[in-house]
């Protein structure tokens, strides 16, 4: 095994991808793939699991596909039982349902806002809870990706629920990290610029968009290819194993930009 192999491959680890049949979750699970690890997709779209699940395999690793509603915990823990009864272990979690909107704040109802908190926020928490207690129970370790957001602070404008959440998402990762840290289970989450994806495309208007390239140095949108180097590194107990409550920004630099 050479030193990049050491440090950053996966092999024999179990990763678990919850909204693994959109196109970022596709890309990063991806990622964790081709650098060996086993992968179980989970989103509630079976069709879409499905697909990422077969394109995995091709990368010579074993992949399953399970139907599950990121926000209901008995659905999640049903899941985690078939992926445990699968793969025997579950060495990584990437966190990564997420829903958006642009409703003006005066406009937003009580219904959209839970809505929103419900999957961005309480699905990240329950999946934590999961899976965070099998890992602990293995006793030896894991790596917890949650997907946060350049919105998670300062937040974005015109997107008020969704960066309510994501600054949520950071909170809960840094609590987790502390408390889980003596078990070698690492909390971290990965914060995407701005990357096209069916949730976020609606509010993507030409103005927009001209407002995101001048405020993002490198002057563009980010690949989904983009996000698969910090995810591996993360993942790897090798090259991340003393990281641990950090929020990783891949964003072009758009967090660093004032005037």
């Amino acid at each position: 095994m050479n030193y990049l192999e050491q440090m950053f491959g996966l092999q024999g680890k179990t990763a678990v991808i919850i909204g693994g049949g959109g196109v970022l979750g596709g890309k990063m699970g991806e990622a964790l793939a081709r650098a060996g690890a086993h992968v179980a997709v989970l989103d509630l779209n079976l069709p879409n699991a499905q697909k990422q699940s077969e394109a995995f395999r091709a990368f010579g690793v074993r992949s399953l596909a399970l139907q599950a509603d990121a926000s209901s915990k008995q659905s999640l823990q049903d899941a985690a039982d078939g992926i445990l009864a699968q793969f025997g272990r579950a060495d990584i979690l990437l966190n990564a349902p997420g829903v958006n909107s642009a409703t003006p704040f005066f406009d937003i109802t009580e219904e959209e806002y839970e809505n929103i908190l419900r999957i961005n926020l309480k699905s990240m928490f329950l999946a934590c809870q999961i899976f965070g207690k099998i890992m602990i129970r293995q006793g030896y370790g894991g790596s917890i990706i949650n997907i946060s957001s350049a919105s998670s602070g300062p937040p974005l404008s015109k997107i008020f629920t969704y960066s309510v959440s994501k600054a949520g998402v950071n909170n809960l990762t840094q609590f987790l990290a502390r408390e889980w840290a003596p078990h070698r289970v690492r909390v971290n989450a990965l914060a995407p610029g701005f990357f096209p994806a069916e949730q976020n495309r609606k509010i993507l208007t030409k103005e927009r968009t001209e407002d995101i390239f001048r405020h993002t140095p490198m002057g563009r949108f980010g690949d989904p290819q983009e996000l698969a180097g910090a995810v591996i590194w993360l993942a790897s107990a090798n090259a991340a194993s003393f990281v641990t409550g950090a929020v990783i920004r891949v964003d072009g630099g758009f967090t660093a930009m004032t005037i």
